[in-house]
């Protein structure tokens, strides 16, 4: 997995409905990023072709007037899915308080970090 900047789409399962967009730095086995209102730190390992981590999801800014799917709280989050030269796929859950959300991330690589 190579270090860089990628862009991140984020699909919510489990009949919640949902997407999200924002962008991550993945360099030397760390995480860090975010969007217009969260933010996340985690890490991460890989070897041939596939990857595994988790990371803490931070609300920065309220989202006023809509719902999000963390509630305004911090969340855990755990991944596993597979990678290329273009970018990285993974099927993730989160706890939120008591329950579980599951989603799907998929990730281009946009520049060197």
């Amino acid at each position: 997995m190579k270090n860089g900047l990628y862009s991140l789409h984020i699909d919510i399962r489990d009949g919640l409905g949902g997407i999200n967009t924002g962008v991550m730095v993945l360099r030397d086995g760390t995480i860090r990023g975010g969007d217009s209102h969260f933010y996340y730190i985690g890490s991460y390992s890989f070897a041939d072709g596939k990857w595994k981590g988790e990371l803490t999801n931070h609300e920065h800014t309220p989202t006023y007037g809509a719902r999000p799917v963390f509630g305004g709280r911090d969340s855990g989050i755990g991944f596993t899915g597979t990678y290329d030269e273009t970018g990285a796929q993974a099927d993730a859950t989160a706890l939120v308080g008591t329950r579980s959300v599951r989603f799907t991330a998929t990730m281009k690589r946009l520049a060197d970090a």
